[in-house]
């Protein structure tokens, strides 16, 4: 699906008026609870066991981020080869969450959930099933990074539980080799680390 306003994919939802648009064109405001529309959707979580899952979750990858590869906490990891759990409605993949278990920590490497789909839950979904399984297997934490300009993420991830407590500065902008223009035209520079304690 394309931006409402140019030909970029879209990766978010308006708020308001439901347009997709891409980060470029991606406007932070405050709004209120009756203006903030929740969708509802009937899906289902589960763990991601098929190739077919995994090739969907490629073309997701491509779209949100158009690479396979993501760097993270210092180390790069191709996101559709890891562990994940996959949102479904019926049969078609909505979202999904990728993961990689490392020494008592568990890292979010990718979520994505397509805009139609934002704001009913299904990321939160995904999110706690990695924290569900990371508590059985004895992690310590879940961690996640974004970049500076992502403020959704921020917020979405803090409503969650996450706290910020570490800030790589220039990493994203080096990996690029230049500064990229990010959500709302802000320069995509550094990576914002967040961490929630399971307990």
């Amino acid at each position: 699906m394309s931006c409402q306003f140019c030909e970029k994919n879209a990766f978010y939802k308006c708020s308001v008026c439901g347009n997709l648009v891409c980060a470029e064109h991606t406007k932070l405001r405050a709004t209120c609870p009756l203006c903030t529309k929740k969708t509802a959707t009937h899906y289902k979580i589960k763990k991601v066991t098929t190739n077919e899952e995994r090739t969907q979750i490629r073309r997701f990858v491509n779209r949100f981020w158009e690479e396979q590869e993501q760097l993270t906490f210092d180390k790069r990891y191709v996101v559709a080869e890891l562990p994940a759990y996959a949102a479904k409605v019926k049969d078609s993949l909505v979202g999904f969450i990728s993961f990689a278990d490392e020494g008592g920590n568990v890292i979010i490497v990718g979520l994505g959930v397509l805009p139609k789909h934002q704001g009913s839950s299904v990321g939160k979904s995904l999110v706690e099933a990695v924290g569900n399984e990371a508590r059985k297997l004895g992690n310590e934490k879940l961690l996640v990074s974004t970049s500076n300009d992502d403020l959704p993420a921020l917020a979405f991830y803090q409503s969650l539980g996450f706290q910020i407590y570490e800030v790589n500065p220039n990493v994203i902008a080096k990996k690029h080799g230049r500064v990229l223009k990010g959500i709302g035209g802000l320069p995509i520079r550094d990576e914002l680390r967040l961490h929630e304690i399971l307990t």
